[in-house]
């Protein structure tokens, strides 16, 4: 859910307040199942680099071609009530469809209101849409960083949270649905990558030419946000607005029995009680020393303030190991389709986490072929086994199943018996 919040009094009507909350009931139902913990004492086992059965989960998905039967349209008037309504629809779609090793949290997350300044640079674009109705868009950026002149534009991000706002929409959330399910209140869950920004500001190729051809621009660049991001989340430490612990990081369960670290202070929560989220994607093609010089020096900073990290997304990290070690407290690592499996598994063994990204081309081919889908997990489980490694799969950047949502669910079905089978 969005931080902005409609000024003013919030009035339910009596048509959303029945449609929330019979949805609220649904999903408290489902969360007091038992299977939700057992499946958090998988995630555990999992995160702690134990021996257990391959993970899946899948996130990121094209909603809009999943409407089936209506089931994900939105119905209720106000703009917080549908909101509400959104994440709980999505939640019991999940749940019904595909809902691989999910975990349906006992509460509702109610974001705290907090205004963000950000870097203070916007990008410079523009966009080509295929699907009209779909959040993928294409993007042409920019370059805005040409000199040193330049870094001036770049602006230390500001945290600013108003306590009153925030009790006040968590009271409103407990007069909708609290004595249903709980309604907890949740901070900053930080996104720290250091390379994101800085290629939407200057454009993945410019960028690119910039670490060869002016070096020190990008080093002040990647110091700028860096340090940055080092200030935002000291003022989310001081103003008491970090995220509790997490069910999720970068799509995968977050359960762990090493976080929140032994003095944690649930009102005063820091870094080190979380996970952060780190990556690189646009170095996919740099070399692994110009990944260790302009990456390696700056994420370091960052990963050594959290308890644990998730390393990686897109990019492939098969052949810089060696440069990923070196950040501290990293957990699991990112395989992406494009990185050398075996290649991966040999480097991490069973010293991280395999986080597989499977090709979600898969669903997006003319036709959907169960038998290449099984096929290709089962070499992922295979490669991991010879290896040692602990595997968790996830299936995301869903960005099309050719309007054919059984592709999906048929992927689910075969991803958890490979997973039971392994």
């Amino acid at each position: 859910m969005k931080d902005y919040q409609p000024k003013g009094p919030q009035m339910t009507n009596a048509h959303d307040r029945e449609i929330v909350r019979e949805l609220a009931k649904q999903v408290a139902e489902i969360a007091c199942l038992p299977v939700q913990e057992e499946k958090r004492k998988l995630w555990r086992k999992l995160n702690g680099l134990q021996h257990t059965r391959p993970m899946v989960t899948i996130d990121q998905v094209c909603w809009n071609e999943m409407d089936i039967d209506e089931e994900l349209t939105l119905r209720c008037v106000g703009p917080e009530c549908r909101e509400y309504e959104r994440d709980m629809r999505i939640t019991l779609f999940r749940w019904k469809h595909f809902p691989v090793d999910m975990v349906v949290d006992p509460f509702v997350r109610i974001p705290m209101v907090i205004e963000r300044t950000g870097f203070g640079v916007g990008a410079e674009e523009e966009i080509a849409v295929t699907d009209p109705e779909n959040s993928v868009v294409s993007h042409a950026y920019r370059n805005q960083f040409t000199s040193m002149e330049d870094l001036e534009k770049i602006k230390t991000p500001r945290l600013k949270h108003d306590p009153v706002g925030s009790a006040e929409r968590l009271h409103r959330a407990e007069e909708l649905f609290g004595d249903i399910i709980e309604a907890k209140l949740v901070g900053v869950d930080p996104y720290l990558s250091v390379w994101d920004p800085i290629s939407q500001w200057m454009s993945v190729e410019g960028a690119l030419y910039g670490l060869i051809d002016q070096p020190d621009l990008m080093h002040a660049i990647a110091n700028r946000v860096t340090c940055g991001y080092l200030s935002m989340l000291d003022s989310a430490e001081e103003q008491g607005i970090l995220c509790q612990p997490q069910s999720l990081i970068h799509c995968t369960g977050a359960f762990t029995d090493e976080l929140p670290s032994a003095d944690y202070d649930p009102a005063a929560p820091k870094t080190k009680d979380i996970w952060m989220f780190g990556l690189a994607q646009m170095f996919s093609t740099v070399s692994p020393e110009m990944f260790d010089e302009f990456e390696v020096t700056y994420a370091t900073k960052l990963c050594k303030r959290f308890g644990l990290v998730y390393y990686g997304c897109c990019d492939p990290l098969d052949r810089k190991m060696d440069q990923v070690r070196k950040l501290p407290n990293v957990r699991k690592i990112s395989m992406s389709p494009w990185a050398d499996q075996r290649r991966g598994a040999e480097e991490i063994s069973a010293d991280y986490v395999f986080s597989r990204k499977p090709n979600p081309a898969f669903l997006a081919f003319e036709s959907f072929s169960a038998g290449a889908v099984r096929e290709d997990l089962q070499a992922t489980v295979a490669i991991c086994k010879e290896y040692g490694c602990p595997l968790e799969l996830i299936l995301k950047d869903i960005s099309t199943v050719r309007h054919d949502p059984q592709r999906l669910f048929q992927w689910a079905d075969i991803a958890m018996q490979v997973a039971l089978e392994a």
